[in-house]
């Protein structure tokens, strides 16, 4: 019932702003209220408010006992939504995959169910000895994706 509530006041409040978006909503038995959000352009203190408020200021106190925290998603969060990923177009991600392994590279491209990678590798010569650099593209599915972290360059 609770969760029905606070999801109902949430897609209020992003109808509001939509430059913001909901990454997860959980609330304990206690009803300790979790929401994590993100933002296109990024998430200030003022959205975290934002939301808490829109939430906060529409339950009745009287009839749910409840805490509530509204955080934004970190920087080194893993990517779960499409949203996410189109928001980081053009960064280097590290992808674990489901079945092969680790791949860095940038991301190029997001479609409905998956998105395209690229990056550049040594492999040895096709003729001679020696290593050349190739340019290598990957397209993966989203239900490909085990984890997927923007890498952070400093």
């Amino acid at each position: 019932m609770l969760k029905k509530v606070v999801q109902e006041l949430l897609d209020e409040g992003f109808k509001e702003r939509k430059d913001l978006f909901l990454i997860d909503l959980s609330i304990s038995s206690g009803n300790d209220i979790k929401v994590i959000i993100d933002g296109d352009k990024g998430v200030l203190v003022e959205d975290c408010i934002f939301i808490s408020r829109a939430i906060e200021h529409n339950l009745d106190r009287e009839e749910h006992d409840f805490s509530l925290e509204v955080t934004s998603a970190g920087a080194t969060s893993p990517l779960t939504i499409a949203r996410q990923f189109k928001k980081n177009l053009g960064r280097t991600l590290e992808v674990n995959t489901v079945d092969q392994g680790k791949i860095i590279a940038d991301l190029v491209k997001v479609q409905d169910d998956s998105i395209i990678l690229k990056w550049k590798a040594r492999e040895p010569k096709p003729v001679g000895k020696g290593k050349i650099t190739v340019e290598k593209q990957k397209e993966l599915a989203f239900n490909d994706i085990a984890e997927a972290k923007v890498k952070i360059k400093f």
